[in-house]
Order: C-alpha cells, then sequence, then structure tokens
C-alpha cells in the first residue's frame, strides 16, 4: 500500500525516536545529579575548590616568530638618498620577532599538553609557563590544522605534573555550568563562568570538522587553547573562537570538543600520524526543500550522494539516495556533524547507523577502516627535455585525497608543486591542483602513465587538464605558442 507523504514523515518520526534518545524529557531523567539550587546556601556556594584543582592544569604559551620584510620604498626615493646615501644598509631584508600568546592544558602527567594550531601556527619558538609560572620550551608532537589542535610535550623529567582528564563531550547537555580558564589579553590566568548555550554548532568556518561547544563565558583573545571545565572538573572542550565584531567577548564562545581532543591525542601518543577512520561516502545535508521531497517533516540528516567501491559504507549495502540520520544513537543533523562522529572512533570499530532507506529507518552496522592507498601515490618530479619538467604529481587515493582535503572520489595524476625556475611554472602550463587526463593522445590514469607520454620529443604537445572543477585542452608548441581552451 501506498503511503502518503503526512504517513510516511509520521512513521519515520517513530522510527527514528526508537534509535535515538527522546527530546524534551527532563534534566533529572538524564542524570539525577544535575539540579536548580533550592536554598539561599546552595547559592552561596563557591567554584573556589573546582578551580583549585583544575587551574593548575592550565598553562599560558608565548610564541615567537621570526618574519622577514622588505623596506618601505621611501628609502628608494632619490632624496632620501640624497641626504642618508645608504649609510643604514636598508636595502637588505629586516628581520624582526613577531610574539603571540594563547593558553594550553596539560592532559598527561608527563607534561602532555593540548591547544590550538592557530595557536603555534609558524613558531620558531613555543614557551610553556606554568600556572606556578615555570617556564619550559615545548615541541611540537602533532599538530592538526583541520581540527585547529595541536599536541606539544614539555621535559620535566620524573615530575608528574597537575593534569585533567578528559571528559566524554557527547553528555554535555545546554543549561549545563561550565568554567573557561585562560589567559586573555596577557593579563595572567583567569577563570571565567558560564554555561553551555548548544552543543553541536556546524557551519562555523572555524575548522574542517566544524562540530563546536557553545558557551556564554566570556571567553577573549588569549584564551585559545585554554580549557572548558565542567563541574566534576574534567575537560569538555579547548576554547577555540569567539563571535565578535570587536575582537571582545560578546557572550558567543566555541570550544573544540573534547571527543574530538581524544582522537587528535591518541594519534599523538600511539600512531604518531594522524589518519581518520574512513566511511566512503560523500552527499549533502538534507535541507528543508530535501526534507520535503523525501518525505521528512524536518531538515537533518545527510543524503548520499555516492558511495566508494569496497569502502566501509559499501559493505554495510548503504547507497546513494540513502539517508544517514544517526550515528551510534546520536542524531545527525548535516554533512560537517557526519564527518564529526566518525573523526572520533577509531579504525576498525563497529558503529550502528540510523539509515532512511526506501522510506523506511533501517539499521546498519558499519566497521569503520582507514581509507586505502590505492594506488600508492608515487610523488614524482617530472624531468627530461619537455615543457613538464620541474613539475611535481602524484597519484590520488582516498587515503592521499583526505590528507590533500580534496574529494575522496577523485581520481587520476595530480599537479602538487610547479618549479617556477622552469618554463612550465613560468608560463604556467600547469598549476598545482589540475588532474591530468591525457598528453598526446595517451590517456593519464597514473603516474607511470606519464613516462610513456613523454618518452620521445614531439613538436606539440596536446594535453587535457580539470582545473577547479572544469575540462581544458591545451597545446604547446615549444618556443613558439601556448593556448588552453575549455
Amino acid at each position: 500500500m501506498l503511503r502518503t507523504v503526512k504517513q510516511l514523515s509520521i512513521a519515520m518520526t517513530f522510527a527514528l525516536g526508537a534509535l535515538l534518545p527522546m527530546k524534551g524529557v527532563a534534566a533529572q531523567d538524564y542524570d539525577v545529579e544535575r539540579a536548580v539550587p533550592q536554598s539561599n546556601t546552595q547559592i552561596q556556594l563557591s567554584y573556589a575548590p573546582l578551580v583549585s584543582r583544575a587551574a593548575p592544569a592550565v598553562v599560558n604559551i608565548y610564541t615567537k616568530k621570526v618574519v622577514r620584510s622588505r623596506r618601505s620604498a621611501l628609502f628608494d626615493d632619490p632624496l632620501f638618498q640624497r641626504f642618508f646615501g645608504d649609510q643604514f644598509s636598508f636595502g637588505m631584508p629586516e628581520e624582526r620577532v613577531r610574539g603571540s600568546l594563547g593558553s594550553g592544558v596539560i592532559v598527561r602527567p608527563n607534561g602532555v599538553i593540548v591547544t590550538n594550531h592557530h595557536v603555534i601556527e609558524g613558531a620558531d619558538e613555543i614557551q610553556v609557563v606554568l600556572a606556578d609560572r615555570r617556564e619550559y620550551e615545548a615541541t611540537i608532537v602533532l599538530d592538526d590544522p583541520r581540527t585547529d589542535l595541536a599536541i606539544l610535550r614539555i621535559d620535566v623529567g620524573d615530575e608528574q605534573l597537575a593534569s585533567l582528564a578528559i571528559a566524554d563531550s557527547d553528555n554535555v547537555l545546554v543549561g549545563d555550568i561550565v568554567l573557561a580558564i585562560g589567559n586573555p589579553f596577557g593579563i595572567g590566568q583567569t577563570v571565567t563562568g558560564g554555561i553551555v548555550s548548544a552543543t553541536a554548532r556546524t557551519q562555523q568556518g572555524i575548522s574542517d570538522f566544524g562540530f563546536f561547544i557553545q558557551t556564554d563565558a566570556a571567553v577573549n583573545p588569549g584564551n585559545s587553547g585554554g580549557a572548558l571545565v565542567g563541574m566534576n572538573g574534567d575537560l569538555l572542550g579547548i576554547n577555540t573562537a569567539i563571535y565578535s565584531r570587536t575582537g571582545a567577548s560578546n557572550g558567543i564562545g566555541f570550544a573544540v570538543p573534547a571527543n574530538m581532543v581524544k582522537s587528535v591525542l591518541r594519534a599523538a601518543l600511539n600512531e604518531g600520524q594522524l589518519v581518520r577512520p574512513w566511511l566512503g561516502v560523500n552527499g549533502q545535508s538534507v535541507t528543508g526543500d530535501l526534507a520535503s521531497s523525501l518525505g521528512l517533516d524536518r531538515a537533518g540528516g545527510v543524503l548520499i550522494d555516492n558511495v566508494f567501491a569496497g569502502s566501509p559504507a559499501s559493505l554495510a549495502e548503504l547507497r546513494a539516495g540513502d539517508v544517514i540520520m544517526a550515528v551510534g544513537g546520536k542524531e545527525v543533523i548535516d554533512e560537517p556533524g557526519l564527518n564529526f562522529r566518525i573523526a572520533t572512533m577509531e579504525p576498525g570499530a563497529e558503529v550502528t547507523l540510523a539509515v532512511l532507506s526506501d522510506g523506511f529507518i533501517q539499521e546498519r552496522t558499519v566497521t569503520l577502516a582507514l581509507p586505502p592507498e590505492d594506488p600508492k601515490r608515487n610523488i614524482t618530479v617530472l624531468d627530461g627535455r619537455h615543457p613538464f619538467q620541474g613539475v611535481k604529481v602524484a597519484n590520488l587515493s582516498p587515503r592521499f585525497n583526505d590528507e590533500l582535503q580534496v574529494d575522496p572520489f577523485l581520481k587520476g595524476v595530480i599537479v602538487l608543486e610547479v618549479d617556477r625556475r622552469t618554463p612550465a611554472g613560468r608560463y604556467q602550463f600547469l598549476s598545482p591542483g589540475d588532474i591530468l587526463l591525457g598528453i598526446n593522445g595517451t590517456r593519464i590514469e597514473y603516474v607511470a602513465d606519464i613516462d610513456a607520454a613523454l618518452a620521445e620529443d614531439a613538436e606539440r604537445y596536446v594535453y587535457q587538464i580539470r582545473r577547479r572543477g572544469q575540462a581544458q585542452e591545451c597545446m604547446i608548441i615549444p618556443n613558439r605558442s601556448f593556448r588552453c581552451r575549455q
């Protein structure tokens, strides 16, 4: 029997409800320890004991970076040179030291610290100052721009430092009381308090895995990398960004959830290289318009556009047109939310997905895996008597694509770098990011195919590329002309 859109929507709502925690229930149904103050005595309670335990694990981070700048055009002015000449040696690039500040959190007693990538980005020197004012030089263990997290280490010998346990951030609820500890404006360690305003903020453009805890605790420049702490003293997140038009706190701060911190820390301490689990799909967030066409009564979920052959999703029989509604019992609102849920899990983990398929909510068990590197990347710098000398190329694969942050389904040979000193660089025959499709009638699928295509000298070189999603055909006549057309 065919169902109407309304009937289908109701059926899916009830089915999904069986796989997800109920909404709208009282807070005590989740955790009996959460309660509103009942008396003046309770209102007068202090956070001081909590701060005394958590604050020693929060550090200040100071970085130094040497930057080089050219002198002003004023110094080349004939009038200036008439009076001063070259006595000040303005012809050489000027070097100066640029400093910045931030915060960090000790997460292991032996001196392992979590902070933000943007706090230590490009630094030549990183100095960590503990709460008791002791100073240490820090080294970078792992730096991950995609999550805006970095793992540092300081050498404290056999000493055991105060550290924070990392909480399960999936247990955080809107309305929970939190403390933000950091070094705002470099004035020294500061504690501010507030509540959790939201638990799954996406689309902020802060990192690739945009999924944040939002808080109204005052967070200002310098708080980056500091701790967002719950009432039991555990680390709920790393303060990362603020929403502000002036640079000062407007009561909207964002923290990277502790579960993402766990995954980056696990990679830094165990594997030494961050490779995230792979589901093997790409898709799009279900908007209001898409929801109507799918029979849903609200936006939410991820509509699968493609499934990679042999991937975990393929083995679990997911296919294009299915909608992923939940991961491990946690509702998925959009594609960044799906990416976050998968990225925080371990390779080899089994996870249950709630999937809308053929009009019904179904459970699918997926065993996550690392993205494969097939074919091997085979990074090669082209050499020889041809126009592509000095071009660095490589084979694409799901794992390499993830590192390059390009479409995981993209295949073929990608241009990584072009030596500016070569004709290819001067005349822009190729640019980083181009996908080579063919050269002189030879189809290019792997780096090895390029050697065959360029084995002999030619009077002209006709090649095809895909640049920024557009296919182009170009022709080079050595020492004479070069042109491309779409």
